[in-house]
């Protein structure tokens, strides 16, 4: 049975001295950090993870599935060995570019790889970014593809990437980031342990979530959430009323909830 998560804490730069007693010194209940302290190969080590678990945190390690930013080791390999999985560049994020996740290159190089070392540092877990690249890929590069092919492709490397850390460790978690229609492909729920939705009650930043997609998004995570999945919530604010607002819509919906920054390189303190 999954321990009852109700608040947690995130962040991907911005290191203290490169350290992570900060976030061991943190009340938080889990952390979600980038699976190396530079977002390279400057690796966690397993005494430091075992530090912040030690604090009485699980503790997920952050990496992208369907992108890759060109400051990631992988990338320079890519572009050498497989420069034709590398796919339109994403225009809310400059630096990175969406790519062939169903590839066998990109499972035996990139991905495997990146969940062997998050067990080998002792991660509870991995927290997987970028599987709306299904929805974000030019069709154009990818021909006899569809939107619903791609999703599928996505559905189909998240539970590849499941039963593969669970054959190793049958309780590490997973938790894919944002996508949660992808639930209604066959096999989705049941490979995953939670999911982590940004911007579910504010867009980044301070502005409230109104569109369509809001309702849906928020609809169907209810709908893993109850299936007995974890959520965890994120929504980016700076000004008080709207983060005390995101915090009694967490509380109300059963989401564990964070209200922060939009560079994520920082703590801030979980809701009351």
């Amino acid at each position: 049975m999954k321990p009852r998560i109700t608040n947690w804490v995130y962040q991907l730069q911005g290191y203290q001295n490169d350290r992570l007693d900060a976030l061991a010194a943190a009340p938080h209940q889990l952390a979600v950090i980038d699976l190396a302290r530079d977002a390279n190969t400057d690796y966690w080590a397993s005494s430091e993870i075992s530090k912040l678990r030690g604090s009485g945190k699980k503790v997920l390690a952050y990496f992208e599935i369907g992108s890759i930013e060109n400051f990631r080791h992988e990338y320079a390999e890519m572009q050498r060995e497989a420069p034709s999985l590398i796919l339109n560049r994403w225009d809310d994020w400059p630096q990175e570019y969406f790519v062939k996740y169903w590839d066998k290159w990109w499972w035996d190089n990139v991905i495997r790889p990146r969940l062997d070392q998050a067990r080998k540092a002792g991660f509870d877990g991995v927290y997987l970014d970028t599987p709306l690249a299904y929805e974000e890929i030019e069709l154009s590069e990818v021909p006899g593809e569809s939107r619903s092919t791609l999703g599928r492709k996505m559905v189909d490397l998240i539970m590849r990437m499941s039963s593969y850390s669970k054959s190793h460790n049958a309780d590490f978690w997973i938790f894919p980031q944002n996508s949660p229609e992808l639930r209604h492909h066959k096999g989705y729920t049941e490979a995953i342990d939670g999911i982590g939705m940004e911007e579910l009650f504010f867009l980044a930043t301070d502005e409230a979530c109104t569109e369509s997609y809001c309702r849906e998004n928020l609809d169907n995570t209810r709908a893993l959430r109850d299936a007995g999945k974890i959520v965890l919530a994120v929504d980016y604010v700076s000004a008080k009323t709207n983060r005390e607002n995101a915090c009694e819509k967490y509380a109300n919906e059963r989401f564990a909830g964070y209200a922060t920054d939009l560079e994520l390189d920082r703590i801030r303190p979980p809701c009351p």
